[in-house]
């Protein structure tokens, strides 16, 4: 049924999943135990969720969970579902946190579930992090995770440039924002543009950077002296986005390149030595 929609190997996963999830099998069930059933009043409840997935759903919202970096998140179609190359931004996070001492400051802009700033949270359990999302929806699936002491999560509109900001300045700020361009529709799946946010997705092309001007302001505004700053980005719009960071005064500016071999994310630093965090 799925192989209507997904290229075999992924369709068998899909099922794979459920499978394992809703009845508590393995993967590998099927195989050494070949005359497995699955219980006639557990059978209805997997054939509703197969038929959601035929529909285009994602399984990850049939399930409402999706895995990342070692742990398991909430996930509804209020937010994105965590892709693994965002792994790498986490880790990059990570490294760069640990060079401001053993109480790094950690800024997560755009946050959605609430992944980056959980996960970097569960790195380093001593680290201050905060998380910002003008999605209300998007931040009540990201506070209520649980996975252990919160990242402080508040509401922002990193586009809104004008806004008094309380929390004090950081050794780290990371992103994931919108970056994929309007006219890129055509060339994405229906169980992304029918299911996902199209607020944590698209950007438009006449001004496909906007969210990154407003990291490079909020970078330069909130990030101390030295201090980091990590995003994901459109890989065809590397160069470009690379550009713009450096153009707004900040240094050390690279690309790096995912598991694919894509650019995906870009770093800088902001002018100076990098002394304690302290308030505005």
């Amino acid at each position: 049924m799925l192989e209507k929609l997904y290229p075999s190997p992924e369709a068998r996963g899909m099922v794979l999943m459920l499978c394992t999830e809703k009845l508590g099998v393995q993967s590998y069930t099927h195989i050494v135990e070949p005359q497995y059933q699955i219980p006639q009043d557990r059978l209805d409840e997997i054939m509703d969720d197969l038929s959601r997935m035929c529909k285009g759903e994602p399984v990850q919202y049939v399930l409402g969970c999706s895995d990342f970096c070692g742990h398991r998140f909430k996930v509804d179609r209020n937010v994105l579902i965590p892709r693994p190359e965002t792994e790498m931004l986490v880790r990059e996070t990570v490294d760069a946190a640990v060079g401001f001492g053993e109480k790094p400051r950690v800024l997560d802009l755009c946050t959605g579930s609430g992944c980056i700033a959980w996960s970097v949270k569960l790195e380093i359990p001593q680290a201050d992090v905060y998380a910002a999302d003008k999605s209300i929806p998007a931040l009540s699936v990201a506070s209520s995770q649980g996975l252990g002491p919160s990242p402080v999560f508040f509401e922002m509109d990193i586009l809104d440039t004008s806004l008094d900001f309380p929390h004090g300045r950081f050794d780290v700020i990371a992103s994931n924002p919108p970056y994929i361009m309007e006219s890129e529709k055509t060339l994405m799946r229906s169980n992304v543009l029918d299911y996902e946010p199209g607020l944590a997705l698209f950007v438009p092309d006449s001004d496909p950077l906007l969210f990154y001007r407003a990291i490079a302001f909020w970078a330069d505004r909130l990030l101390v002296p030295g201090g980091c700053v990590i995003a994901e980005i459109n890989e065809s719009l590397s160069s470009e986005t690379a550009a713009l960071l450096s153009g707004s005064g900040l240094q050390k500016v690279e690309i790096i390149r995912d598991f694919f071999g894509k650019d995906r994310f870009v770093k800088a630093r902001k002018q100076g030595l990098s002394p304690s965090a302290r308030p505005l």
